[in-house]
């Protein structure tokens, strides 16, 4: 049981939430894709063209999503360290709510993209500083469990993309795939009121109130001196390693299930109507699926941690993530069969991430916190970005859309694996107290 009185509790569930929606406003646009890549590009939704389309597009949009989330998450660390954690939360999650919001009123898709860098900024920016409050608000010995039940915020906001998603695009305007998108896009604004109550009931961190009086602000280049250097490496590397395996999977989630449906209803000789169904309950169902995964493996990185500590923990993680990959990917497999493999792909894949709420707050000391672990969480995205490119680059070139997409993501399940090489360069934070 977590040892949190009623403020710190506050604290941890606004940042929850801000970190919810900072998911959730992401991965928005990956559900909607199907429905609104081809109704920007004129293609007929469910065509050959439009699924050749969607997959490049998906990957190119994702890849732009990381590139400006790396820049979003550089850039707000170093403002979380200068002016305060809250103040940064609150100008994040408005900045990432209204620009997906925007993207309900894109005329093409030139203006999407715009509106997707302005969100990925707000996005990146978030983590980084809800993180760092967490762990400087909490008592020392519950820092870990806060640090898990703030992850766990992740897969709770994609649960939540999934459920509007389905409602918008596969109830309420089931018969209108070309405009359901943009009511999908108009949810991004929920955030904006959670930053408003955030305002009135959270302040700065004390820890971070006492360094910022007494020390000079921090600069990026102090994250590459002698200190610091081999935590940066340490942290960097990591995760890289994870963020180009979760991309180069989660972001085709929507859509391979999506393909996999339409194959299914093709097979069983479904009319266009059930076989727009179809496609909206198997991005639904796979999603579940996935982040249930996610959930799990999210939890087990405390124990995991606590009694093997955390380089076995990640060594452990990335073996079991380029298995789960190998063989979802890699077998001949019916599609329903796949679709439930995505389970131990989300425990090991996305449950990894549990871990960074914790292991890099512990890399750097209180006056340097914010913006290393942002730089170490999100620097990794800008190679990152290549792997839903090269996805969705690959899928758009070859006769079959969907298995370019499978064979290409197998190959990335050898990531984890070439991670894994690291290992013994990774510094060991096992019983670490976070340094003022």
């Amino acid at each position: 049981m977590l040892s949190l009185n009623r403020y710190q509790w506050t604290i941890l569930f606004a940042a929850w939430l801000g970190w919810g929606f900072d998911i959730f406003d992401a991965l928005l646009f990956n559900f909607v894709a199907p429905n609104c890549i081809p109704t920007l590009l004129g293609l007929t939704i469910g065509s050959p063209e439009a699924e050749t389309a969607t997959f490049f597009w998906t990957g190119l949009l994702t890849s732009i999503l990381l590139l400006g989330w790396a820049a979003g998450g550089v850039f707000f660390g170093q403002v979380a360290d200068r002016i305060g954690r809250t103040k940064t939360l609150i100008i994040t999650m408005l900045l990432y709510a209204f620009g997906t919001a925007s993207c309900a009123l894109v005329p093409n898709i030139w203006v999407l993209i715009l509106c997707r860098i302005i969100t990925s900024l707000g996005i990146g920016g978030e983590w980084a500083a809800g993180t760092a409050m967490v762990a400087e608000a909490v008592p020392e010995k519950s820092r870990l469990e806060a640090a898990i039940l703030l992850q766990t915020a992740a897969p709770m906001g994609i649960f939540l993309a999934t459920f509007v998603n389905f409602q918008i695009a596969g109830v309420i305007f089931l018969d209108n795939p070309e405009t359901s998108w943009r009511y999908v896009f108009l949810f991004g604004l929920i955030p904006a009121a959670i930053a408003l109550l955030v305002r009135w009931f959270i302040d700065e961190p004390e820890a971070w109130q006492k360094t910022s009086n007494t020390t000079l602000p921090p600069k990026l280049s102090e994250l590459f001196n002698t200190e610091n250097l081999p935590s940066t490496l340490s942290g960097v590397v990591l995760s890289l390693t994870a963020l180009l395996t979760w991309w180069s999977v989660s972001a085709f989630l929507p859509v391979t299930s999506s393909s996999l449906a339409h194959f299914a209803a093709e097979i069983k000789g479904l009319d266009g109507n059930s076989t727009l169904m179809l496609e909206e309950k198997w991005k639904a169902m796979t999603s579940i699926i996935f982040n249930f995964g996610c959930l799990i493996g999210i939890f087990l990185t405390v124990p995991i941690a606590k009694y093997l500590g955390r380089k076995m923990m990640f060594a452990l993680y990335f073996i079991a993530s380029a298995a789960s990959i190998l063989i979802t990917f890699g077998l001949d497999l019916p599609p329903e069969i796949r679709m439930y493999l995505y389970l131990p792909m989300g425990i090991w894949v996305a449950g990894i991430f549990g871990s960074f709420s914790f292991y890099l707050p512990e890399l750097f000391p209180t006056r340097i916190r914010a913006t290393g672990a942002g730089f170490c969480y999100n620097i990794g995205r800008i190679v990152a970005a290549g792997g839903p490119f090269l996805v969705g680059s690959v899928a758009s070139q070859g006769t079959n859309a969907l298995n370019s997409a499978l064979t290409t993501q197998f190959w990335f399940g050898f990531v984890p694996l070439l991670g894994l090489c690291f290992i013994p360069w990774v510094i060991e934070t096992k019983g670490r107290v976070l340094v003022d």
